[in-house]
């Protein structure tokens, strides 16, 4: 199984590629997955401007950096989608790159993580309403990191002990979270 962490966000001191790392980290824990982090700022995808909707276009021609995007993303059989809450919301950099999305997420399984404010609820739900439209499964379990990024999980991704040894803290419900995308994406690949 091919699994994707995807950066949601591209501005200058995100705290989502250190949120990412941990993910991917802990996600290579895993038996018989193969994990890749794909960061958003390694894409240049200008604002969506598409006439007609990706779905709707059989005569869609896509290139550049866009092409290699939806190519990349194409590839997985699920997705972490990392996301911090910007005015109750998801990144714009996230919005705009699902918004040129096709097919390549349909019938995949899609997990939300968040950080922010109230460990970015708004924009998780907003994130799933968006997965959803793009024709994602979306996994029940969501990761909302309630506390602060800097002091708790360092540039390489490792979560500071005190959390990681919480028994119901963010290592059990990444674990959770990570189980349940695989057995999504497992159970899914099986009834294509």
């Amino acid at each position: 199984m091919k699994l994707q962490i995807i950066v949601g966000s591209t501005r200058e001191g995100r705290k989502s590629l250190q949120f990412s790392k941990w993910i991917t980290n802990t996600a290579k824990e895993l038996k018989d997955v193969n994990v890749e982090m794909v960061d958003l700022k390694d894409f240049d995808l200008p604002i969506f401007n598409e006439a007609v909707s990706p779905r709707y276009n059989p005569d869609r021609k896509v290139e550049g950096d866009v092409k290699k995007f939806l190519d990349k993303i194409a590839e997985a059989d699920g997705y972490v989608f990392v996301s911090p809450e910007y005015n109750h919301s998801i990144s714009g950099a996230l919005k705009n790159a699902l918004d040129y999305t096709g097919f390549e997420l349909s019938k995949k399984p899609a997990a939300v993580a968040t950080h922010g404010s109230v460990g970015g609820a708004r924009a998780a739900e907003h994130l799933k309403m968006i997965l959803s439209e793009c024709q994602a499964v979306i996994v029940p379990i969501n990761l909302h990191f309630n506390h602060f990024i800097d002091g708790n999980i360092d540039e390489d991704g490792n979560l500071i002990k005190e959390l990681k040894e919480l028994q119901y803290g963010p290592h059990t419900t990444v674990n959770t979270m990570l189980g349940d995308l695989v057995w999504y994406a497992n159970a899914l690949k099986a009834a294509k």
